[in-house]
């Protein structure tokens, strides 16, 4: 069990059989009334943040998390397949449970799996990534305006906007979070 004074940014916590990740937080003591705690909680498997008050001293449940470093193999419809660096040991995650990951997956891609009580909880991609541009029209030179963007395929099939000097074959490093584009490499 955790105290509401023990809140820190990034701690896991149980709700309503749900498991939340503490976003921000604020304590607050009014002059009338007890002191409470307001916080901002991110849904670990939805990602949904959601505005929730606590009174001061509350205690709940702590959800501890475990991620481990694993490596995407291939995905046989439905169902994604992992492998764990350390022991070579497999797992295979729904598609449901990575939906937001689907576009950006390469084999041989690194992936950070989430566990709790051992159930698979989600997936994260590193936060930057490099991927080779398939498929966009040859930007044509004069007619530009600064900041002008159009669409690239890139290899895992996501289509994103990049700069106009940006042509196939290029590799180019992208936001996994926003899927922008960060640089040509």
């Amino acid at each position: 069990m955790i105290s509401t004074s023990n809140f820190k940014r990034g701690l896991t916590i149980e709700l309503n059989d749900e498991i939340y990740s503490i976003v921000d937080f604020q304590h607050v003591k009014p002059g009338k009334g007890g002191a409470f705690v307001r916080t901002k909680l991110k849904n670990v498997k939805t990602g949904l943040v959601v505005d929730k008050t606590f009174r001061a001293g509350e205690k709940m449940e702590q959800a501890i998390i475990d991620r481990k470093n694993m490596q995407y193999l291939y995905n046989d419809g439905d169902n994604y397949c992992f492998m764990n660096k350390e022991n070579y040991e497999q797992i295979s995650i729904y598609k449901e449970q990575i939906i937001e990951l689907i576009e950006l997956l390469k084999e041989g891609n690194d992936v950070e799996v989430v566990f709790c009580k051992g159930n698979i909880i989600g997936a994260e991609l590193p936060n930057f990534m490099s991927l080779k541009v398939v498929k966009t029209m040859p930007g044509v030179k004069g007619n530009t305006v600064s900041g002008a963007l159009k669409p690239a395929t890139l290899e895992t099939g996501v289509i994103i906007q990049v700069p106009l000097f940006i042509k196939e074959g290029d590799v180019i490093k992208i936001d996994t979070r926003e899927k922008k584009y960060i640089e040509r490499e």
